[in-house]
């Protein structure tokens, strides 16, 4: 009795951890938007939420070809005229669960990333992202586009700031001042691509939070002038976690993007809730099983009879 009691205590506990211990890795969101309209003719992209869960080099190839980033840091023969710069934003803070949360880690970046999302003429996001603990977010973002060009990128000049960890660049940023710099000397007709990361810099900017940053970028990029177009996106840290399943649709929550058909589940999405359903169900026939047995050993049973005596 006592074994079997124990059994059944600890399948009541993994049913009640079942969702931590399935539940998808801490993940991170990434949004793209920009003032005008460009990507992909096959999506009216604007506030598209693509719902599944994206490893970085996936992200990458995505917003080249969804996003339209294939016209924009492509081959000289791609690129968009109506685009001057584009930035990669990368966070280390923010997780998919913080957006929808009541304690909010950086109120002023989530706020940005909101706004922007929903009044950019063009705007996408990235729920999930997967965090890759081998390769630095911005490193691979950089690598993706690369390798998905074909040809390599048709980029003028790739900045970046002296926080992030980046191979291949080619004008390093000493702190966000430095932005100024190139957006002065850009050049008509070319695209230049800036890599920021949120990190301790050489300049005395390092005390300001993430949606301070982001939004002092792009306040730069408006009053230059510049047509830009921006990707955000959050590698955050594992000493911040989160259950899970604590992450919810946040983007789903506005009217607009309820009265729209963009978010989908494809067939990865729909394999997952078959098998956490399958599952869940399997657990709960279990222990109807064992508390049966429980029950029927609990039945006291006389081990033998005794026979009839004869009259």
């Amino acid at each position: 009795m006592g074994r079997i009691r124990a059994v059944l205590l600890a399948a009541v506990f993994l049913a009640a951890e079942m969702p931590q211990l399935l539940g998808s890795p801490v993940t991170g969101p990434a949004f793209l938007w920009s003032p005008q309209h460009f990507g992909s003719s096959h999506h009216d992209n604007k506030e598209f939420v693509d719902y599944r869960t994206f490893s970085p080099k996936d992200l990458a190839k995505s917003v080249l070809s969804e996003g339209g980033w294939s016209n924009v840091v492509c081959t000289p023969e791609k690129l968009n005229d109506d685009m001057d710069v584009a930035v990669v934003f990368v966070g280390r803070k923010l997780q998919t669960s913080d957006i929808s949360s009541t304690k909010q880690p950086d109120p002023s970046l989530i706020d940005i990333l909101k706004l922007s999302f929903r009044t950019s003429n063009f705007s996408m996001a990235f729920p999930y992202v997967a965090i890759d603990e081998q390769e630095m977010l911005e490193n691979s973002l950089v690598k993706g586009f690369a390798e998905n060009c074909g040809q390599g990128l048709g980029v003028n000049r790739i900045a970046y700031l002296d926080s992030c960890s980046l191979d291949g660049g080619n004008k390093k940023l000493e702190g966000l001042h430095s932005i100024h710099d190139i957006l002065a000397s850009r050049i008509s007709g070319k695209m230049d691509l800036i890599v920021l990361c949120s990190g301790d810099t050489k300049e005395s900017d390092r005390t300001q939070s993430e949606g301070e940053a982001l939004s002092n970028v792009v306040n730069m990029l408006k009053e230059s002038g510049a047509k830009y177009t921006i990707l955000y996106a959050s590698k955050p840290y594992r000493t911040t976690q989160y259950p899970a399943h604590s992450a919810v649709r946040f983007l789903a929550e506005s009217p607009q993007s309820q009265a729209s058909d963009n978010s989908t589940c494809d067939g990865v999405c729909q394999i997952k809730s078959s098998l956490l359903e399958g599952i869940f169900v399997a657990i709960v026939l279990l222990i109807i099983l064992i508390s049966g047995l429980c029950c029927m050993i609990g039945i006291d049973t006389p081990s033998r009879f005794e026979t009839p005596q004869e009259s």
